[in-house]
């Protein structure tokens, strides 16, 4: 009796955990905007403008001989979305704040704002994935992904890394919130560059390769070109690194949330 007891508690505080996240995704979503309609559609058509931008550039730029021999927008799309993933998780889960107001209601709870914010954003980014990449091999150009499966292990490794990254962020911002915000925007700012979107990994001179292995990104874009194209093959890159970089990010900044709550308590109520 006491292990069925025991049992019903935990499924009925994960229900009741769900249901707040679902609430505050919903909230997420349609923050600054009076209808959640609205938003997404905002949402979609800010990754769709992202596109194209990144499209021309690379075409202004003459960096289209570069790309691997195939779909030239498959190409642009492998890239852009998973840093759009990866630098929408980071602000979705960095931008928090231990002083959040939502706080101040009983239910909710810190890992409940961190896990609403990381699966609003892998929401919106999904969304606008399906509708841009229908639109594009619809009326662009179409085309055909070799690998789908592990494109989309790419794409969650970016989002999961991307969460993982803010969630340290997060952590510190309490200390150093000036500073923690002006590295959040230069590493979001960086991975223009340093992620490696706008050419192939296996065509960077090795004096400069690393300059851009340290980065987790990097190497999710690179394996994601290598699982959509079935005549591209990484050399330089691997899904371990992103993955190991990922579970000691997660581990750091759960300590150090929980770490920095506590402190970040005692001296609201010290202040008072």
């Amino acid at each position: 009796m006491r292990t069925n007891s025991s049992f019903s508690n935990t499924f009925m505080g994960f229900v009741e955990f769900s249901t707040l996240v679902y609430h505050s995704i919903v909230r997420d979503v349609r923050k600054g905007k009076g209808n959640a309609m609205q938003a997404l559609i905002l949402e979609v058509l800010q990754s769709a403008i992202i596109v194209i931008f990144f499209y021309v550039m690379i075409e202004f730029l003459g960096m289209r001989g570069v790309a691997v021999r195939g779909s030239f927008i498959l190409y642009v799309l492998s890239g852009v979305f998973l840093y759009l993933t990866h630098n929408k998780a980071i602000s979705a889960v960095g931008g928090g704040s231990a002083t959040n107001p939502m706080l101040k209601h009983a239910p909710v709870s810190t890992l409940m704002i961190i896990v609403s914010g990381a699966l609003s954003s892998l929401y919106i980014q999904l969304l606008a994935i399906f509708v841009v990449t229908f639109v594009a091999n619809v009326l662009i150009d179409p085309f055909t992904v070799y690998n789908m499966k592990l494109v989309f292990f790419c794409l969650f490794l970016a989002w999961s890394s991307g969460v993982a990254i803010g969630l340290v962020f997060l952590s510190l911002k309490p200390f150093f919130p000036e500073t923690i915000k002006i590295i959040s925007t230069i590493y979001r700012r960086a991975n223009m560059i340093f992620s490696g979107k706008m050419f192939l990994a296996n065509t960077i001179p090795s004096t400069m390769l690393p300059f851009f292995s340290w980065n987790p990104l990097f190497h999710t874009i690179d394996q994601s070109r290598g699982a959509a194209f079935v005549n591209y093959t990484p050399h330089v890159t691997n899904l371990w690194y992103p993955a190991a970089v990922t579970a000691i990010f997660v581990l750091i900044g759960m300590m150090l949330e929980h770490w920095s709550r506590k402190y970040v308590s005692e001296s609201w109520s010290s202040r008072r």
